[in-house]
């Protein structure tokens, strides 16, 4: 017999996931079947601080953007610092369309601006684009077509790899701002905000010693929570201080910062 019981999260709200039971003899064995687990990136769900206040006033600011010498700029930093998010959040304001840097070709930039419509554009890891010719594409199409353009990488994109002489002054003459290393208050309101969105029920003296534990990296604290939420799934219990040692054994043993 088979049966599909939904998982409650110990505050009596309804877990996002299911997991199938299946009735083997006189035991029962628990299989967690992922959900889709989507991260939000509204303006409120953004954990602002002191490391990301530049980049905050450069993208948030209703006339910023008219400031930014040629139209562009390119927010840089360390994976988790928040690029993305400020990157969607600037989008979802301008009605920018948002390409991906790993995928970006010149048909795709030729067809967006056939469609047209818009007044910017926002391109997440720029610093990953397969070809320099259909990033210079985009750069030069969206200046003549004065367009805004904000950009995001792991580098400043003075830094970025550019053989061609064209992309390479272009890269030059972007202003770019960091989203720096995140404070201590920063991770331990990241890791509250992870944790809740993906509704995993975490003892306070639990969240305590991760806050101790955690290599301090926003990068981290988003991985950690991740595999927190599969052990969890998997082995149908609560995030106990074994699992997280076990989890963060799992993914830091050979983290100086850990």
């Amino acid at each position: 017999m088979t049966r599909f019981d939904e998982t409650k999260a110990s505050s009596g709200t309804t877990k996002k996931g299911w997991k199938r039971r299946i009735s083997e003899g006189d035991g029962v064995a628990q299989i967690a079947l992922p959900f889709i687990y989507r991260p939000r990136f509204g303006r409120s769900d953004f954990v602002a601080a002191p490391s990301n206040a530049a980049a905050r006033a450069w993208v948030l600011d209703a006339e910023a953007p008219y400031r930014w010498p040629e139209g562009r700029m390119a927010l840089w930093g360390e994976g988790g610092t928040g690029k993305t998010h400020l990157l969607t959040i600037w989008a979802g304001r301008y009605g920018a369309p948002v390409m991906a840097g790993e995928r970006l070709n010149e048909r795709e930039v030729a067809t967006l601006f056939e469609q047209g419509g818009f007044r910017a554009v926002a391109l997440d890891n720029a610093d990953r684009v397969p070809c320099e010719h259909d990033l210079l594409h985009l750069i030069n199409l969206v200046r003549e077509r004065r367009v805004l353009l904000l950009m995001a990488g792991r580098l400043p994109p003075a830094r970025w790899p550019a053989a061609l002489p064209d992309l390479e002054s272009r890269l030059r003459a972007t202003s770019s701002v960091p989203l720096g290393r995140a404070e201590e208050d920063l991770l331990h309101r990241l890791l509250l905000r992870l944790l809740a969105e993906r509704q995993i029920v975490v003892a306070p003296q639990v969240t305590k010693w991760l806050l101790r534990h955690l290599p301090r990296r926003a990068s981290a604290v988003r991985d950690c929570v991740a595999a927190l939420d599969h052990a969890a799934m998997a082995s149908g219990g609560k995030v106990t201080r074994t699992l997280a040692a076990s989890v963060m054994d799992g993914l830091f043993a050979h983290d100086g910062e850990a």
